[in-house]
């Protein structure tokens, strides 16, 4: 495994629309394995091919639901497993008609965040990192995570929804993508 760089804006391959990936060979584990220890190292809770230079419709997510107030709550807790997901070619098939705003932060767009109105559940339709066929019912945060990773995938980034964009006072306030 190793380091893969994180590209940032104005990289034109984060504004293109990924391409599907039809091959599901060693290399294809290798990348998969590569953006997975990057988006750790980052750290960050999602990363998507195009952020690390690849226009493959493909994205890694790592997040436990409801750890951030956990921690907030009580620091003496212990935290929650975290999920690995591995999404390939994605598809929102439903979401919900609720909908939240919440703060957001990107790899590839360092120093700044905003706040993204969201839908609050979805179900999303990919292939797993060996091609089978999953089907995921996603809420909250990591509902956040997923349309934020698919939304690379589309050359969609977090600043062209945002309702207000600004600079972090201090790294507390800035969520990981």
């Amino acid at each position: 495994m190793a380091l893969r760089k994180i590209v940032t804006l104005p990289a034109a391959v984060l504004r293109r629309k990924a391409k599907p990936v039809t091959k599901f060979d060693q290399d294809l584990q290798t990348l998969i394995d590569d953006m997975i220890e990057t988006m750790r190292d980052a750290p960050g809770v999602g990363l998507a091919a195009p952020q690390v230079n690849v226009p493959l419709q493909l994205a890694v997510i790592e997040y436990a639901e409801g750890e951030d107030e956990e921690e907030e709550e009580d620091p003496e807790a212990k935290p929650r497993k975290k999920k690995l997901f591995v999404i390939i070619n994605p598809e929102i098939v439903k979401a919900s008609e609720e909908t939240i705003f919440g703060i957001e932060g990107c790899l590839s767009v360092p120093g700044l965040i905003g706040e993204v109105e969201r839908h609050e559940a979805l179900q999303v339709k990919a292939l797993n990192r060996h091609g089978k066929l999953v089907k995921l019912k996603v809420d909250g945060w990591t509902a956040r995570i997923f349309q934020h990773e698919i939304d690379h995938l589309n050359g969609v980034i977090f600043t062209d929804l945002a309702t207000k964009v600004w600079t972090p006072k201090d790294d507390s306030e800035i969520p990981l993508d």
